[in-house]
């Protein structure tokens, strides 16, 4: 299944400037692939940095918990929910993600009891890791959200 834009904006609350993926490429089961395309016009390059623009680090794991959290809310029995993340594990950084990438993002689920769990996140570019780790979540629902 492949969700555009329009789609994912009626699953996640995120809107500009958070809102970072740009097509959810699969959903299948307990596993999601997502992409960003990354340009120049990026309102985070403008300070990061000036004449060496890279993409920042927290940016890139948002980006694969947006993958994440789509695939977790698009599933029946957590629709009316709202994602945060609980935890970074092992996170790592392989490589600078810059104007012109195309960051693939595949996130497998590898656990959820009572609406807290844990997955597996991967970033690539051209086949290759620039980034990963394990991503901690609970999800909430949103009429048990505080104000």
């Amino acid at each position: 299944m492949e969700l555009d834009i329009r789609k994912i904006q009626e699953i996640l609350p995120h809107r500009f400037p958070f809102l970072l993926i740009d097509k959810v490429l699969s959903i299948e089961g307990t596993t999601a692939v997502g992409i960003k395309n990354v340009t120049i016009n990026e309102w985070f390059f403008q300070g990061h940095y000036p004449g060496r623009p890279i993409m920042p680090g927290v940016l890139i794991v948002e980006c694969m918990a947006q993958v994440g959290a789509t695939m977790m809310i698009h599933m029946e029995e957590y629709r009316n929910c709202v994602p945060y993340f609980t935890s970074l594990d092992h996170v790592k950084f392989r490589r600078p993600v810059i104007p012109g990438d195309q960051m693939v993002m595949e996130v497998t689920l590898l656990k959820v009891r009572h609406r807290i769990g844990k997955m597996k996140a991967v970033a690539k570019v051209n086949e290759g890791v620039v980034a990963e780790g394990e991503l901690g979540f609970s999800l909430v629902e949103a009429k048990e959200e505080p104000a």
